[in-house]
C-alpha cells in the first residue's frame, strides 16, 4: 500500500474533490493552516499499482504545477475497506507495479556513485579475485552478494524508457566507474599476489578462471536473464538485493578475471573475460530496457512519450548491434568447444581400440589463443605389456588417419604393485 499526500492550492478545492469523487478514489482532506497559498491537505491511501493513475489525475487538475505530492510506503492499514489490497500486497510480486515517479526516484537513489558504492565494489572485486585464485565457487558467490552493481544498470534502463537523459547518463557513468574500479582493484590485488606468493602460477589450469577465458553463448542467457529479472524486481517494488546477486554473477567474476589476465600478462584471459564483461553489460541494459518498456512505463505528456519511444528504440538497436558483434567471439568459443569435445570422444575411442591392456586415464592439453583453444597433445595412462614408444607411434598414426588432426601423444605405462603388511 501507498499513501499519497498533497497540498491543494487556493481555488482548487472543488476541482480536486470532483475529480477524485468521479474516479471513486477514497481520500481524506484537512485544512492547511500554515498561512501559505494552499487551502487543504489531501491524504489518499492507494494500492501500489493505482498510484500512477491517481498522480496523473491530480496533475491534470494542476496540483503538481502549483504544489507538490509525496508518495510514501505504508506498513499496514487497519481497515476492512482495504483488506483485499493489503492481502495482495503481502504476496510479493503478485502483479504489483509501482508508479512512474516512484520508479524514477528509486532508480535515481540506486544510481549514485557514492563512497559506499566504490568501497563495496573494491571489496567485492578483491574477494572475487581471491575466490577465482582458490578455485572456490563459494567465495566467488560471496563476492557477488556485496557487489552493488544492480543500481546503475537499472538507472540507465529507467532513464531510457521514461525519457530522463540525466538519469540514463548517470547510470552509464556509474556502471563505467564501477567496472573500472573492479578491474583496477582486481589487477592490483593480483599483482601483489603474483609477486609475493605465486609468480609462476598457470591461471588457465584453474577451472574458475579458465571458463571465463573462452566463454560460450550460454553466458549471454545469464546476462539477459539478469537484466530482465532486475527490471521486474525494480518495477514491482520488490527487494532487488537478491536479484542484484544475479547481475553481479554476470559482471564481477569476469571483471576480476580481466584483472588477473592483466596482472599475469595472459592476453587470452584478459581479452576473453573483457569481451564477456562487455557482452554481459550490454545485454543487461538491453534486457532491462525491453522489460521496463513492456511494462508500459512512459512519460505522461504525449510529446515526451513520443521522444522516449524513439530514444528507446534507438538505444535498443544500438545495444543489439553491439551485442551481436561481440557475441560472434562467444559463438566461436562455443563452436570450438563443441569440436574439442567431439575430438576428445573420438580420440578416446581410438585409444581404446589401440591399447592392448587397461586404459587408466586420458587427458588433453590445449594451447589458448585470444578467442579459442587448440588441442595440442594427449597423455594416456595405461597398464599394458606393449612398449610405450611403439604404442605412442601407433596411436599418433591412428589419430591422424581418423581425425585429420596431429596431436602430440604421450603414453605412460603404469605398473604398480601394492603390498599390505599386517601387524
Amino acid at each position: 500500500m501507498r499513501l499519497i499526500q498533497t497540498l491543494v492550492p487556493d481555488g482548487k478545492h472543488e476541482l480536486v474533490v470532483a475529480a477524485l469523487e468521479d474516479e471513486q478514489v477514497d481520500f481524506a482532506m484537512a485544512d492547511e493552516t500554515s498561512r501559505s497559498s494552499y487551502s487543504d491537505i489531501i491524504y489518499i491511501p492507494a494500492d501500489a499499482d493505482e498510484v500512477e493513475q491517481i498522480v496523473d489525475l491530480l496533475r491534470d487538475v494542476g496540483i503538481e504545477r502549483e504544489g507538490y505530492m509525496v508518495v510514501s510506503d505504508v506498513e499496514t492499514i487497519v481497515s476492512d475497506r482495504f483488506a483485499g489490497q493489503i492481502a495482495s500486497d503481502n504476496k510479493e510480486g503478485d502483479g504489483e507495479r509501482i508508479s512512474r515517479d516512484e520508479l524514477r526516484t528509486k532508480a535515481r537513489n540506486l544510481s549514485r556513485s557514492t563512497r559506499n558504492y566504490i568501497a563495496l565494489t573494491v571489496i567485492s572485486a578483491i574477494v572475487a579475485t581471491a575466490g577465482l585464485l582458490q578455485d572456490s565457487a563459494a567465495v566467488v558467490v560471496g563476492s557477488m552478494v556485496i557487489a552493488p552493481l544492480i543500481g546503475p544498470a537499472m538507472a540507465s534502463c529507467v532513464g531510457t524508457v521514461i525519457n530522463d537523459d540525466d538519469l540514463f547518463w548517470e547510470g552509464i557513468r556509474s556502471q563505467a566507474i564501477g567496472l573500472g574500479v573492479a578491474v583496477l582493484s582486481a589487477t592490483i590485488f593480483a599483482i601483489a599476489y603474483r609477486f609475493m606468493l605465486a609468480p609462476d602460477l598457470e591461471l588457465l589450469l584453474i577451472q574458475q578462471i579458465a571458463e571465463r577465458a573462452h566463454p560460450g553463448l550460454l553466458a549471454l542467457a545469464v546476462a539477459l536473464g539478469a537484466g530482465a529479472a532486475g527490471s521486474l524486481s525494480l518495477t514491482s517494488g520488490a527487494d532487488e538485493a537478491l536479484v542484484g546477486v544475479m547481475i553481479a554473477v554476470a559482471l564481477m567474476p569476469p571483471a576480476a578475471s580481466v584483472g588477473l589476465g592483466l596482472a599475469y600478462v595472459e592476453p587470452a584471459l584478459a581479452f576473453g573475460a573483457g569481451v564477456l564483461v562487455l557482452v554481459n553489460l550490454l545485454s543487461i541494459n538491453a534486457a532491462g530496457i525491453l522489460t521496463i518498456w513492456a511494462k508500459e512505463y512512459k512519460p505522461n505528456h504525449w510529446y515526451d512519450a513520443k521522444r522516449a519511444r524513439r530514444i528507446t528504440i534507438e538505444r535498443l538497436v544500438t545495444f543489439t548491434i553491439a551485442i551481436l558483434l561481440l557475441t560472434s567471439f562467444l559463438a566461436v568459443s562455443s563452436l570450438d568447444a563443441r569440436d574439442s569435445m567431439a575430438l576428445e570422444s573420438q580420440v578416446e575411442s581410438i585409444v581404446d581400440e589401440q591399447v592392448d591392456g587397461d586404459v587408466l586415464a586420458v587427458s588433453f592439453t590445449y594451447e589458448a589463443d585470444l578467442i579459442s583453444q587448440t588441442p595440442r597433445g594427449v597423455t594416456i595412462h595405461v597398464r599394458s605389456d606393449s612398449e610405450t614408444t611403439a604404442l605412442a607411434e601407433t596411436i599418433t598414426a591412428a589419430i591422424e588417419s581418423e581425425t585429420g588432426r596431429s596431436l602430440d601423444v604421450t603414453v605412460v605405462n603404469e605398473d604398480a604393485a601394492i603390498t599390505t603388511a599386517n601387524r
